[in-house]
């Protein structure tokens, strides 16, 4: 995190490791002509001026709800829906709720059916060895690409486990887990009485950064976490939990002893999007066309550059990353990382997305993730610089 930040105040770094959102042209300028509209209406200054309650809007919350069974069918209501300020602080609220020390001294962890998967889960447990993952099959596709799946021949549930967790689409590999892979992840916590939590902050129905074909999920054993975030709203800080009344509840109440109350603005301006019927219009036909073209450019580029039968690229499914495999590298990525630091250009190296996974992995030190939304130059900049350290590396053999 200090390596992002230095790297936000050198105007000369290649940024390609950080999770910003892209300031996509056409979504910057509705916000500003929306915030335009509701500062004239004094919507907006009515958001910053009052306090909303400890589950959020309340407008927000049933124009959601609304939203959602229209658009799906699902069952649900306000009483579902609870707001956090980002999903940051709703993860660090259920992961403790669900896991670690129970009242009858019994301890549970977070079952992550897949590894790599999203950084942010690793140190949001208040105690130690709160996450338990397991390695994923690994499919080799054409065109220099693979995908990984979950190995459920491998996967244990257990009294041990409190929750399920898996992100859809997945931050950093840009995977989506098949209609398949949910429903049976859902059986298994169904039968193990334990929720199934679904990380959607990049999924449908909106911000809709995801390519593939697959069906939206939820049901009441599910706990489906979203966000304003990658609509292009980082600032206002909105995350928002769909669950059962039960865990609804338990949230709201944290938000009240933590936060007194989750920010208001964000689901201001989401509330209004939907009220002018352009929150899923934008979703679908602005950010998502977006992201893939800036992603099939991406691996456009790092092709060209990097003709190394060894480099393979994770199918970009979703998400906003690129998830890079360079099998049998003589360096780990934390050297590649320190390498391309040293010339200007920062990525994440794969060894932090491994939570919870049992032994070392040499897949996991030939991994890195590298964010697509930067602007063309730079990423072909960029691109060129991990090209050549990358051959240097395979060269030292």
């Amino acid at each position: 995190m200090d390596d992002l930040n230095d790297g936000l105040r050198n105007p000369d770094a290649i940024m390609l490791g950080g999770g910003n959102p892209a300031q996509i042209p056409a979504m910057v300028e509705y916000f500003n002509q929306l915030c335009v509209q509701m500062t004239a209406s004094g919507e907006l200054t009515a958001a910053l001026t009052n306090y909303d309650g400890p589950q959020g809007k309340n407008v927000f919350l049933h124009a959601l709800a609304q939203l959602l069974r229209t658009t799906y069918g699902w069952d649900i209501t306000a009483k579902n829906i609870v707001l956090t300020n980002g999903s940051q602080s709703a993860f660090f609220n259920l992961f403790n709720l669900l896991a670690g020390t129970y009242p009858d001294g019994s301890k549970k962890k977070i079952l992550l059916p897949l590894a790599p998967e999203y950084i942010g889960y690793s140190d949001s447990g208040l105690e130690p060895d709160m996450f338990v993952s397991f390695r994923p099959e690994i499919t080799l596709l054409d065109d220099g690409l693979f995908k990984y799946h979950v190995d459920f021949s491998q996967l244990v549930v257990d009294d041990s486990i409190g929750a399920i967790c898996a992100s859809r689409p997945t931050n950093p590999t840009g995977n989506v887990l098949t209609n398949e892979e949910i429903k049976h992840l859902d059986v298994l916590a169904r039968e193990h009485d334990i929720p199934l939590i679904i990380d959607n902050a990049y999924g449908m129905p909106f911000p809709d950064i995801i390519f593939e074909d697959v069906t939206p999920f939820w049901n009441d054993n599910t706990i489906l976490c979203m966000s304003l975030s990658k609509l292009g709203l980082p600032g206002v800080r909105c995350g928002i939990v769909i669950a059962s009344e039960e865990i609804a509840t338990a949230i709201a109440n944290m938000n009240g002893v933590l936060s007194l109350a989750p920010g208001s603005v964000g689901p201001a301006i989401a509330n209004k999007m939907i009220e002018n019927q352009d929150l899923l219009k934008l979703s679908e036909q602005t950010i998502k066309p977006f992201y893939l073209r800036k992603s099939q450019y991406a691996v456009e580029l790092l092709q060209d550059a990097i003709k190394d039968e060894r480099f393979r690229i994770h199918k970009p499914e979703g998400a906003m990353f690129l998830w890079l495999w360079f099998k049998d590298l003589p360096i780990t990525t934390m050297e590649l990382y320190q390498r391309l630091k040293a010339r200007g250009v920062l990525i994440v190296p794969g060894e932090y997305f491994f939570i919870g996974l049992d032994g070392d992995w040499s897949h996991a030190h030939e991994c890195l993730r590298m964010n697509y939304v930067q602007n063309d130059d730079d990423m072909k900049r960029g691109i060129a610089i991990i090209a050549e350290e990358v051959e240097k590396a395979y060269q030292q053999v």
